[in-house]
């Protein structure tokens, strides 16, 4: 039988746990499945989901369809009731691989994650046909963002131990693999949920002092409002840290910021971002921003596109509001469609033109490209790399740039 199939929509903490259910499934024997790991983070991600159920069902006409991830964790039911799907997972029991391959247990095994209190860590061999790996270090979310379910999918922040994460991470490092990035739902808050435990900084440290032979180490997105000082030492003083901060702002409006609960305003993100260039000058900055969330007008969306540029973010997730429902702000006077489609478009032009900029600053230089595959990669500030020559993948290469084309940097040998 050939092996199980996983299709990973979503997040970065999505795809690390699918290469955990990959190796699960190899352990417990599940072969000729297809496993889907769904996104819940809008309306628009569950639509999609159950349009990948139904196209797999005929692409796989005889194939057990498994289905699990963050829509099913929500909404068990309106899965199992698909006549494509076979069994409904949750979040924790998808990664339980006696589960995965139990074909004669309960159709649908979703338990209550509310209640979890601790997160098993997943040893992984590393990512398929990848030189950057994810590693997990936490779990869940504390807070309750207005436009947000996935606390209510994931449940509460679970730090995982440290000396687990940095064995996990010397085991990659030694299997060949040059970048790692820590990942989960809230890594800023790593440790705040257990008295005692280090925060994110002194995690990276840790991971960095002891893992000398890693090349690179790169966080995922950090909540403005938790950033601590040990991250802003190591990007001024650990070359091996990755200068490529990516934030979850949202907005940059005061009352927007209000409205949607977050915890950060705006001067406090601007003041992070001028902290991160005391630094480290040349850090590249990068964003996840909604367009037209409930309530705001003009002015209020010009605020956070001005802030594109006071700001300098290079990178931007544009999203336009998708209303989620069971969220609070489901309830709010919505915008119309074009609106916040255009509001978004606009958002998007700005960070075009800025990564444009951005790119363009490097012609020139010197970069080093961790090659992932077809002789592209990505620079230590994240850009991707596009190289002229050949090159293996998982290898750190010195490159010259020698020109800018397609929204990537060309990469040729040094002179």
């Amino acid at each position: 039988m050939p092996e199980s199939q996983i299709i990973t929509l979503g997040c970065r903490l999505n795809a690390f746990e699918s290469e955990v259910m990959r190796e699960q499934a190899r352990a417990a024997g599940l072969s000729g499945a297809v496993i889907v790991n769904t996104c819940a983070v809008t309306a628009e991600a569950e639509r999609q989901a159950r349009q990948t159920i139904r196209r797999l069902r005929r692409e796989n006409p005889d194939a057990p369809i498994i289905v699990t991830g963050c829509a099913a964790q929500l909404d068990p039911a309106r899965f199992a009731a698909m006549p494509e799907v076979d069994r409904v997972l949750g979040n924790a029991e998808k990664l339980d691989g006696a589960r995965l391959a139990d074909a004669g247990g309960p159709a649908v095994q979703v338990a209550d994650i509310m209640a979890l209190r601790e997160t098993a860590g997943h040893l992984i061999g590393g990512f398929e046909n990848r030189a950057r790996v994810f590693v997990q270090v936490q779990q869940g979310c504390d807070h309750r963002c207005t436009f947000c379910i996935i606390p209510f999918a994931r449940g509460p922040n679970r730090s995982l131990p440290a000396d687990a994460i940095v064995d996990q991470v010397r085991r990659l490092v030694a299997e060949g693999y040059g970048e790692v990035v820590l990942t989960g739902v809230d890594i800023s808050s790593y440790g705040m949920d257990s008295h005692g435990q280090s925060r994110l900084g002194a995690l990276a440290a840790a991971i960095l002092a002891r893992v000398p032979d890693l090349a690179r180490l790169r966080l995922s997105s950090l909540d403005p409002a938790a950033v601590d000082g040990e991250v802003l030492r190591l990007l001024a003083e650990e070359p091996r840290f990755m200068p490529h901060l990516h934030l979850s702002l949202q907005a940059m409006d005061d009352l927007v910021l209000k409205r949607m609960k977050r915890r950060h305003d705006r001067a406090q993100a601007l003041d992070l971002a001028a902290r991160a260039r005391r630094a480290r000058p040349d850090v590249a900055l990068g964003a996840d921003l909604i367009a037209g969330f409930p309530t705001e007008d003009e002015d209020m969306f010009r605020r956070t596109l001005d802030a594109v540029e006071e700001m300098g973010l290079t990178f931007l997730h544009v999203f336009p509001y998708s209303a989620r429902p069971g969220t609070p702000a489901a309830r709010m006077p919505t915008l119309p469609g074009p609106v916040r489609r255009e509001r978004a478009a606009r958002l998007r032009t700005a960070g075009d033109a800025a990564l444009a900029r951005f790119l363009d600053g490097h012609l020139g230089r010197r970069v080093e490209v961790l090659v992932e595959q077809d002789n592209g990669g990505h620079s230590a500030h994240f850009a991707p790399v596009e190289l002229d020559f050949d090159a293996d993948p998982g290898a750190l290469v010195a490159a010259r740039v020698s020109a800018v084309a397609d929204g990537r940097l060309v990469g040729s040998l040094p002179a």
